[in-house]
């Protein structure tokens, strides 16, 4: 096969600046064949590299005495107690879902569970995040259906619960919509496996589905903005098979049990390439690979195609020569490939043969830890003014209400969740909808709490305070189920960081998380860049989704109750009204102004071990975000089917977004001893109204709490059923 000239369009096409391949060039000594020119823009595109955020990625805090494997592998591994760990990690499939949105978020679905059982974990839950465009914009349905029939087709199949998530609209995702994908598995502390090849002269090993064409170059086409031509990408999404995946995960956790595995590797971005790659850099060792073994199913494949095909269900392994035969019957058992495809070497080389051809001959340490790193221009966001109270204008407060219930950003998402498996392995303690989802650590006591937040609004305005909120919210979603936070896994979605507004964001977003993950002890153990979200120039808003893991050690500290008839109405922490990019503003009156609402970490700590102390005197619990007040005790008051009272009409106070604050349900005997627990504790807690009766009374204005349930529970279906 002829292979095509290197010229400056092709080097474009491949996502490589001139000074890039100059680099190339000093690097190799010569001019690269065509395979190694996609082989270097696999591994320095910004999906693989990181090339604009290592930089700022290193000042995350990622260690704690709970930690037993942070980042850099293929999900963060945290110690859970009795010799065992959870495994987790979040990744973004935002372009592939744009563009092909059934097959994008599938595989999303799919590269994360991967991810996890690569590891050595068996995967127990799954949670997605999903950001769309405004809900009349022309595309807006068809990625809503596509995108949710993806992720429940594929973790459906695969037969892992789906127990949270969130899902937004904006019309700042018009053009990108973001499909955000978490996974968590559970495995033995002490059997957890590593990607690092070790040893010289060890079988490199291909495993599960057949490699095809398609994916070739989607991690490139991941780093780039969109334009006009974005139809013509769509070769570059993969399809996705769940059964196979089943398949491929049981051979994978029974060979592990064999102790063939040296390393091990899932094939994700930049297929094999990437795998390779990165298990003989970890291991400061070369790699040879013989594509002609590579299992194909389709005929005439070139070096090229099989080397950046990013086909699914694939994985790549080093194993212990003796146990070869071992290891081919587990495969062989379940009708999986297993082919002997290469070897390590003692050489610092990635050596690429094909056809009785030398199709690529590179050093392969320059290509993932010698790549590319930027530190790119970044213009600080200037937070805008605080808002002026006066500037909003006083509104009948069930009619605000009403405003927030009947948005899809703000309705009840039964539409979306319904369609996933939230009950399959029957360990589910807490389905989506409720706040974080809870499991049970199968065969324990124990049990886990996940959460996904960010408020993108908050993060344009301020990306410093935003993205301390989002970590903020994150750990009072898990407080409000009586768990201690343990570790976060982080998603950062962002525009094209060669725009200094865009990178500013980023900066901010990224010391405004590390900050927060510090004082809340919830380190990063794993996590996902996502850049160049803007099609025709025109940006997302910035989403830096944090995916977060609790633990409930005894059930009896669980909080899981539901409001009823009586109980008080408690606020935990402090109430000044901020309405600054608030829900009510955008939803009533189309704005988005003022700043984001500041975060006092030190508060949000003591509130939440104040939580946690005191969860025998609680019997519902939920944080304060969104919505505020008025939309927190309004959802409390629906999924237990009675009505609420709340003493105050006054718009700040019911809608406003102070952060670090949860709304409490408990009867008058255990409220008592809360405001004297929270007296000796120095904390605020405040009474604020009762659940009774069957309406929603927010002051002097009220309306029955069927008909607003009625628009709660209606609206999504209305829009997009």
């Amino acid at each position: 096969m002829h292979e095509p000239t290197i010229t400056p369009d092709l080097i474009a096409a491949h996502g490589l600046k001139p000074e890039e391949y100059a680099r190339i060039l000093e690097i190799i000594g010569r001019e690269p064949s065509f395979t190694e020119l996609g082989i270097f823009s696999a591994m320095w595109n910004e999906h693989c590299s990181y090339k604009s955020s290592k930089k700022w990625l290193r000042t995350l805090p990622t260690s704690g005495p709970q930690v037993i494997c942070g980042p850099g592998e293929n999900a963060g591994v945290v110690d859970i107690g009795d010799g065992q760990a959870v495994v987790f990690k979040m990744e973004s499939h935002n372009h592939p879902s744009y563009i092909e949105p059934y097959q994008g978020a599938a595989t999303g679905v799919g590269g994360i569970l991967r991810d996890v059982f690569t590891m050595g974990a068996r995967p127990v839950a799954a949670m997605n995040a999903l950001s769309f465009g405004a809900p009349d914009h022309p595309k807006t349905r068809q990625l809503v259906h596509g995108v949710v029939a993806g992720v429940g087709g594929y973790g459906n199949c695969f037969g892992v619960p789906t127990v949270g998530g969130e899902v937004r609209f904006d019309p700042a995702y018009n053009g990108n919509c973001l499909v955000n994908a978490f996974a968590a598995g559970l495995a033995d502390a002490d059997a957890i496996f590593y990607s690092a090849a070790s040893g010289v002269g060890m079988p490199v090993v291909y495993l599960g589905a057949r490699t095809g064409r398609d994916g070739v170059g989607g991690a490139t086409m991941a780093s780039a903005e969109f334009d006009d031509t974005i139809e013509e990408k769509r070769p570059t999404v993969q399809v996705g098979d769940p059964f196979t995946e089943k398949r491929l995960m049981e051979a994978c956790l029974e060979l592990m049990q064999t102790g063939a595995v040296i390393s091990i590797q899932d094939m994700g971005a930049a297929g094999l390439t990437c795998s390779a790659v990165e298990m003989g850099d970890k291991g400061g060792l070369g790699i040879k690979l013989d594509l002609d073994a590579v299992p194909q199913r389709e005929t005439g494949m070139s070096a090229y195609e099989m080397m950046l095909s990013e086909s699914q269900e694939r994985m790549l392994m080093v194993l212990r020569p003796e146990k070869e035969a071992q290891a081919r019957a587990v495969f062989e058992k379940w009708d999986l490939d297993f082919a002997i495809i290469g070897e390590t070497i003692a050489e610092d080389r990635f050596l690429i043969l094909h056809g009785n051809a030398v199709k690529a001959d590179l050093p392969l340490s320059t290509l993932a830890s010698s790549a590319p790193e930027y530190d790119r221009p970044h213009a600080e966001t200037v937070p805008p003014a605080p808002l002026d109270p006066a500037s909003v204008p006083a509104v009948d407060p069930i009619d605000a209400l009403k405003a927030l219930i009947g948005s899809v950003n703000y309705c009840a998402r039964e539409w979306v969740y319904q369609q996933y498996d939230t009950m399959v392995m029957a360990d589910t303690v807490r389905v989506p909808g409720q706040g974080a989802g809870v499991i049970r650590v199968h065969g324990t006591d124990k049990m886990l709490a996940f959460t996904a937040d960010v408020t993108p609004r908050y993060v344009a305005a301020n990306p410093f305070e935003g993205g301390k909120q989002a970590v903020a919210e994150a750990y009072r979603n898990l407080t409000a189920t009586g768990a201690l936070p343990l570790a976060t896994t982080d998603n950062l979605n962002f525009g094209n960081p060669e725009r200094p507004e865009i990178m500013g964001q980023f900066v901010g977003a990224i010391r405004g998380i590390g900050a927060a993950c510090a004082a809340l002890d919830m380190p990063i153990v794993s996590g996902n860049v996502s850049l160049y979200n803007e099609t025709d120039g025109a940006a997302i808003l910035p989403t830096p989704t944090i995916g977060a893991v609790g633990i409930i050690r005894d059930p009896e500290t669980a909080i899981m109750g539901r409001a009823r008839e009586g109980h008080v109405a408690l606020v935990l922490g402090e109430t000044q009204g901020h309405l600054g990019q608030s829900a009510i503003l955008w939803e009533v009156f189309n704005r988005a102004e003022g700043d984001a609402p500041p975060v006092d970490l030190e508060a949000e700590r003591r509130h939440g071990d104040f939580i946690r102390a005191n969860h025998a005197l609680i019997r519902a619990c939920t944080d304060l975000s969104d919505g505020g007040l008025a939309l927190a005790a309004f959802e409390m008051a629906e999924a237990a089917g009675v009505g609420v009272h709340l003493d105050s009409d006054d718009m700040a106070t019911l809608f406003g977004e102070d952060q670090g604050r949860y709304l409490i349900a408990c009867n008058f005997d255990q409220a008592e001893a809360l405001m004297i627990a929270a007296g000796r504790a120095g904390v605020p807690l405040f009474s604020v109204g009762r659940f009774t009766g069957d309406t929603v009374r927010l002051g002097r204005a009220q309306a029955p709490l069927a008909e607003l349930s009625a628009l709660y529970r209606e609206t999504f279906g209305a829009v997009f059923g």
